[in-house]
């Protein structure tokens, strides 16, 4: 289904199932054992209808990263926004600065709510980049200014996620460049409300040691993301990891979260980069 100018549902043509997927079926039944979605910028050559028709296509029934405007479009497809974004400032102004705490409350009361009325969960922050400042002091920041709007997503029943990122390639001077440093202020908020994005690709490069962490510390981390080391492209064998074997710790941790595919698809053509997409479901799907 699709939204016309007037915002009616009208049919629409599958489009994963109209492009070349060398022969594979896109309707493989999933297991059931892992909630799979997609982060929306890693296919941004796709409209959001499209990106929706494809999920639709392949099985599963979320994505990652999308804003309040697209909103309306996943709804219409029964897709979940299974990580909101938009209330940030920026990757590198988070929430270790303490002059941006007043800017980043009344931004995030205010997607809080857009979040929580539109019937999603996951709302997405970061720490920012350190610019001189130290670990502790970045901690103690970063805990006077996610308790100004943790009350209120606790109010909405609005989980705040903070991304851990490597600062060694893509992220240089990212504060929360390592599992530690999250878990340390998980232990500070002491919040169901917080959580960390666990995303394997940077924590790959930053501290490696994926499926002892996530065992030692599953419950610290509510969201995966995904991608190929070194590269982050597609997740099979021409990268480092094994990712059907994380995601197999994963699931017997429990984990009920979204495990999302955040890589870089490397083929030239649309349809290409669906298999990719395809494939990367398959390799998690335990």
């Amino acid at each position: 289904m699709a939204l016309t100018g007037a915002g009616v549902l009208t049919a629409m043509p599958s489009f994963a199932a109209n492009t070349s997927t060398k022969g594979s079926n896109m309707r493989k039944p999933l297991k059931g054992n892992v909630n799979h979605s997609v982060s929306r910028w890693t296919y941004g050559d796709l409209t959001i209808e499209e990106l929706c028709q494809t999920v639709q296509d392949l099985g599963f029934s979320a994505i990652d990263l999308v804003g309040p405007k697209d909103w309306p479009v996943l709804k219409a497809y029964n897709i979940d926004s299974s990580m909101c974004n938009g209330a940030e400032i920026s990757l590198e102004d988070g929430f270790i600065h303490a002059h941006l705490h007043d800017e980043l409350e009344k931004r995030y009361l205010k997607h809080i709510d857009l979040v929580a009325d539109a019937g999603y969960t996951n709302l997405i922050c970061f720490s920012g980049n350190a610019k001189g400042m130290s670990r502790e002091e970045g901690l103690e920041n970063a805990v006077k200014g996610l308790k100004r709007i943790l009350p209120h997503a606790e109010k909405r029943g609005v989980v705040v996620f903070m991304e851990l990122f490597n600062s060694k390639v893509d992220h240089p001077d990212y504060m929360a460049d390592n599992s530690k440093w999250g878990i340390e202020l998980c232990k500070r908020l002491n919040s169901k409300h917080f959580s960390l994005l666990y995303d394997i690709y940077h924590m790959q490069i930053n501290e490696g040691d994926i499926i002892r962490t996530i065992r030692d510390n599953h419950q610290y981390f509510g969201h995966y993301h995904t991608a190929g080391v070194p590269g982050r492209h597609e997740i099979d064998g021409s990268q480092e990891l094994n990712y059907e074997a994380i995601a197999k710790a994963i699931v017997e941790t429990g984990f009920k979260g979204y495990l999302a595919q955040e890589f870089i698809p490397t083929p030239k053509t649309k349809a290409s980069r669906i298999v990719s997409l395809q494939e990367a479901i398959q390799i998690c799907d335990v």
